[in-house]
């Protein structure tokens, strides 16, 4: 039976429908037919104008500049940026790619029959907003406004939740949560009362010791981290790197412990034994701190490393070894948290282990481990009280992950299935700036709730794979056009930056604070977004804030000093914390009055088959997960992944470096296309490794398609963390199929 939604191959509707406007239609086209300005034809004459970044989360702060002509040329970090330190990584210089994009969505788009077949006509932003408009109102009268929900990543998603907010709804979702960082928060505000922060709160240009396991910094880029790890190693820090992998940051350590996958939490509690065994950790910190160390130590008294090794493969004496040097750099020391931790659904628990550690040699709230960070309180521009919603997110699956404090995009996705979750069922889904078809593990699930909906509505500056499935396509202009959000990211010192237009939009573009408004006025919600224009907003903000959008112009980024003198602990002084103890909890309460294992609990994970291998992904430093592949700048960097291949496996399947296969994984799910091999021997027997982010089935994206292997499409078995809901994607296998029939797609 045909579906009533289907999936759309755009083609070229809404790439070049509209003519180019204006200026910037002008200086687009002078770029494209001449190219981007060089060294050699740029006069003094440049102007720059102030921005932070939207090519990942980390948000530096940066100036966008622009020859005579109007040609955007090219952008540097601001000296002033705490995050940068005026040094912006390859993604954030290549930013200007995304401007230059002739891939880019162009028009507002409708999906339309002709013919007895689903297509997309263009349409005007009027007719879009008025559309999009009354069905939610409609869905809304119908099924109520918790009903609908919003997928956001990046900037927009202000906007975007306040409209649901306004409307009555809760269900605001970022993918990042239960696909990335979820369990760590959990982990950690369960034992110290506080989560991580976003950028992180590690002190890693002070640290003595950096153990970083699982967490490649250098390839996944996060600029400031990178930095002071660069600065830590010139100190003379150790680093202490625990990954299947040999990664780059692996070839700066001092040990790299290739430990088998899926083990990770048998190793953590070794190195606890062993810091508690040996008298290791620190006595005052402990008692003056921490609730449960005597249950902490009972509990871990069996997990030797000698125990450890028959799980992990790594060395007795290699654990008590790193144990060691750990403890030796205390309080100076950092047992790195992560950022993408689901893994393999026992994930909470993982990450607790981590938190304990930390706990034990006294990092939390001392130089050298994790900082108190301070930031700027940004006042909201007057708006009327957001309505009670009737139900919450939590109706969608209100008996289980009890301990999510933010929706989760799997199981809003799971909920949009009718007769999955009677309580709730979403109806509408306005996605913003996150490709889901990429995002979300089980694409036949997403695929199935996409086919459910009543309402698709997609914001993206890219015809990203998520926009085939839309009822209405937005496009939205990139960072380097629009006025956005005051960023005011946590840090040792409050700071406030700015993101202003170096240019207009181009095309039929819009930013996506306006379509908001808009579609607010249009559903009688537009006391919600009262200002008249956006730079009225910020400029009232601004001078709440002891400043001006007109200074800030000027400077781009505004520091202020903390308001206490309190990043580390007083030696000697008693911490209140926000645990139902006031104590750092190593034995848990709150987990355990959820039913959980107040301690972490190792149990052993699914093996693969014969001719199976564990798959494991990671980052590049030129891309942020499935947003650049097609972006001109970064592309020429990194066009396409590769799968590493250890030389005994290669030799088994008869594998070179330079052959194409395709992956089938354990449920028979075959990748649509094929994958560069590349035999190495910085990757264990029993696994492969890609980057993610690629292997885009898009036509539209004219660099990115059937470039690579699409990790995303062979996660279908996931393991979901009981605690709060993170979908563990590492536990999927696969073989490779050398009759590579599917190479002809790359072409």
């Amino acid at each position: 039976m045909k579906s009533r939604r289907e999936f759309i191959k755009i083609s070229a509707l809404g790439l070049g429908g509209f003519a180019l406007a204006g200026g910037a239609g002008m200086a687009l086209r002078t770029a494209l037919n001449q190219g981007m300005p060089g060294a050699a034809e740029l006069t003094p004459d440049l102007t720059r104008t102030p921005t932070y970044c939207e090519v990942c989360f980390w948000r530096c702060a940066g100036w966008v500049y622009k020859d005579e002509q109007g040609r955007l040329w090219k952008i540097t970090g601001n000296d002033d940026d705490p995050l940068c330190h005026g040094r912006l990584c390859p993604r954030g210089t290549g930013g200007v790619g995304m401007y230059y994009d002739e891939d880019r969505l162009r028009t507002p788009l409708m999906r339309t029959m002709e013919n007895g077949k689903q297509t997309y006509r263009e349409a005007s932003w009027e007719e879009a907003l008025d559309f999009i408009a009354r069905r939610l109102k409609e869905i809304a009268a119908e099924h109520g406004p918790e009903c609908i929900a919003l997928f956001t990543h990046g900037s927009g998603g202000e906007y975007f939740s306040t409209l649901l907010q306004a409307m009555g709804s809760t269900s605001v979702a970022a993918p990042s949560y239960s696909q990335c960082r979820g369990p760590r928060e959990v982990a950690f505000i369960t034992t110290y009362g506080q989560g991580l922060e976003s950028p992180e709160i590690t002190d890693i240009r002070d640290t003595r010791c950096l153990v970083l396991i699982g967490s490649h910094l250098g390839e996944n880029m996060h600029n400031t981290q990178v930095q002071e790890m660069s600065d830590a190693l010139a100190k003379g820090a150790t680093i202490i790197t625990v990954d299947p992998r040999f990664s780059v940051v692996a070839g700066k350590s001092k040990y790299w412990l290739p430990i088998k996958p899926a083990t990770d939490l048998a190793l953590l509690l070794a190195w606890i034994h062993v810091i508690i065994e040996e008298e290791l950790y620190d006595k005052e910190y402990v008692e003056r701190h921490t609730y449960g160390f005597e249950q902490l130590r009972t509990h871990v008294r069996s997990f030797t490393p000698e125990w450890a090794y028959g799980i992990t493969t790594i060395e007795p004496a290699t654990t008590r070894r790193t144990a060691r040097e750990m403890a030796a750099a205390s309080p100076a020391v950092i047992i790195h948290p992560g950022r993408h931790v689901t893994w393999y659904g026992d994930d909470t628990q993982r990450l607790r282990a981590v938190a304990i550690l930390n706990a034990l040699l006294g990092s939390w709230g001392r130089r050298g481990g994790f900082y108190m960070p301070d930031r700027v309180q940004v006042p909201q521009y007057p708006r009327p009280p957001f309505p009670e919603p009737a139900r919450t997110w939590r109706e969608a699956f209100p008996d289980r992950y009890p301990l999510a404090d933010l929706a989760l995009a799997s199981g809003i996705c799971e909920a949009s299935i009718p007769g999955a979750t009677p309580e709730c069922n979403f109806k509408a889904w306005i996605v913003n700036g996150t490709n889901l078809l990429m995002t979300l593990p089980d694409q036949e699930q997403t695929k199935e709730a996409l086919r459910s909906l009543d309402l698709v509505v997609v914001v993206d500056t890219m015809p990203a794979e998520i926009t085939g499935w839309a009822d209405v396509v937005l496009p939205e202009c990139t960072y380097l056009e629009r006025y956005d959000i005051i960023r005011n990211s946590p840090a040792r010192n409050p700071n406030i930056a700015l993101r202003a237009p170096a240019t207009g939009p181009l095309y039929n573009t819009k930013p996506a604070y306006w379509m908001a408004k808009e579609l607010a006025v249009r559903m009688g919600l537009g006391d919600y977004f009262a200002w008249e224009s956006i730079e009225e907003m910020l400029d009232w903000q601004f001078k709440e804030l002891g400043t001006s959008l007109e200074e800030m112009m000027r400077t781009g980024v505004k520091n202020y000093p903390r308001n206490f003198d309190d990043i580390y602990f007083a030696d000697g002084r008693d911490i209140e914390f926000f645990t139902n103890t006031g104590k750092i909890e190593l034995w848990s309460t709150t987990m355990e009055a959820a039913g959980f294992d107040p301690l972490p609990v190792y149990t052993p994970h699914e093996e693969p088959s014969e001719g199976y291998y564990r798959l494991n992904y990671g980052r590049a430093p030129m891309h942020t997960f499935a947003r650049t592949a097609n972006n001109p700048n970064l592309a020429d960097l990194m066009e396409e992944n590769d799968l590493w291949v250890n030389p005994v496996v290669a030799g088994l399947w008869g594998l070179k470096t330079g052959d194409y296969v395709r992956l089938q994984n354990q449920d028979g799910i075959v990748s649509t296309f094929s994958i560069k091999v590349r035999v190495t021997e910085r990757i264990r027997w029993d696994s492969v490794y890609m980057v993610h982010g690629f292997g885009h089935a898009d036509r539209r994206l004219g660099r990115a398609y059937g470039r690579g292997i699409n990790d995303t499409e062979l996660m279908s078995r996931v393991h979901y963390d009981p605690i709060m809901g993170g979908t563990g994607m590492r536990g999927n296998f696969v073989t490779f199929i050398l009759d590579d029939t599917g190479k002809e797609a790359r072409s």
